[in-house]
């Protein structure tokens, strides 16, 4: 009998461009099957899958193995890519079959967790949703009310990811440090333990500043950068904003549980810690912990109440939970920050009456 988790052990790396399955589908594919998953060739790599149009050359001897997308796809026992084709939609495909679809009314589908989309496209399950929200809007439902109503009768989405389903919500990242020491670590008495604490601070901030500029959204040097955020760790246990960059990388990887933790002790160190804050109320939020969610975006904005995401989050978070009134303030909030910002349509919507 094969084994279910046929990629244990194997350092998986994804290359090509033009695939079927996007990035996140690929790696919770990849993770299922046991492998680790990574977006370019590195000296771990033992199994190539390569995506979109072939790829010429050979590879490095210490990759085994070579497959395609459509040979993982199978392996997962996934349908074969003609079929996922088949059934996932561009958005223009949508707005042919209901031409009063906006690619705003999708994008606010989508950030409200009624649809998702895979490589930018959605699925047959998707179909009724769009549907009956076009449908809707035909008939001069406005958004905000539509958005309540199917809120109110969701059922669930299928999607080929095997993590919860979440909002692309954006993460709160530290970019640099300040001049002063920025660790809550105590000071020590005596003139040699105060300099060994500043020699520790020095490589802890030199690391941390090489993590930083690393962690640019590319996926491949996400590891590279999470290690030099451990290494700053190692010199200065206490320094904040080392731990939220680095629960930041757990949380794009959908290693939720650890990156929850990092957050919360980064809250525990330094409890005016905003991104901690921020992106623990989008965890939350991921999760449908709703209650909990609002009680971090509340706290964020304690701290940063200037901060329209927080805002905007907040407000999302409160209508999901029915209490459209306290969510009125907060969107408003949000459009007179952001008044050019990518919601602030959405945001009109309810906060008219």
């Amino acid at each position: 009998m094969p084994s279910e988790r046929p990629l244990t052990a194997e350092h998986v790396s994804v290359v090509g461009r033009g695939g079927v399955l996007s990035r996140r589908d690929l790696r919770s594919v990849v993770e299922r099957l046991g492998g680790t998953c990574a977006f370019a060739v590195t000296p771990h790599t033992t199994v190539v899958v390569t995506t979109g149009d072939p790829l010429p050359g050979e590879w490095p001897a210490h990759v085994r193995r070579v497959m395609t997308e459509d040979e993982l796809c199978r392996l997962a026992g996934l349908p074969d890519l003609d079929t996922l084709r088949a059934r996932y939609y561009a958005s223009r495909d949508l707005q042919a079959m209901y031409p009063g679809l906006r690619d705003d009314h999708l994008r606010y589908l989508e950030k409200w967790g009624l649809i998702r989309s895979v490589a930018g496209r959605y699925s047959f399950a998707d179909l009724h949703v769009v549907k009956a929200a076009a449908a809707e809007l035909a008939r001069g439902v406005p958004l905000h009310a539509l958005m309540r109503a199917m809120l109110a009768e969701r059922t669930g989405q299928l999607t080929f990811d095997f993590q919860p389903a979440r909002v692309d919500s954006p993460r709160a990242r530290v970019v640099s440090l300040p001049a002063s020491r920025h660790s809550a670590a105590p000071a020590q008495p005596g003139d040699r333990a105060e300099a060994i604490q500043s020699a520790n601070y020095a490589l802890a901030a030199k690391y941390f500043l090489e993590g930083a500029e690393l962690d640019d959204g590319d996926d491949r040097n996400l590891d590279v950068a999470a290690a030099a955020y451990r290494r700053a760790l190692l010199f200065d246990p206490v320094l904040v904003p080392a731990l939220v960059n680095l629960a930041n990388i757990h949380y794009e990887r959908d290693e939720l549980v650890e990156a929850d933790a990092i957050y919360e002790k980064a809250i525990r160190i330094d409890p005016e810690c905003f991104e901690a804050y921020f992106n623990l109320g989008n965890i939350h939020h991921d999760l449908a912990r709703y209650p909990d969610a609002v009680v971090a975006y509340r706290e964020a904005l304690a701290v940063n109440p200037a901060y329209p995401e927080a805002h905007f989050y907040l407000a999302v978070t409160l209508e999901k939970l029915g209490r459209s009134a306290e969510a009125r303030a907060h969107w408003q909030q949000y459009r007179e920050l952001d008044p050019d910002g990518e919601f602030v349509e959405l945001a009109k919507e309810f906060t008219t009456d």
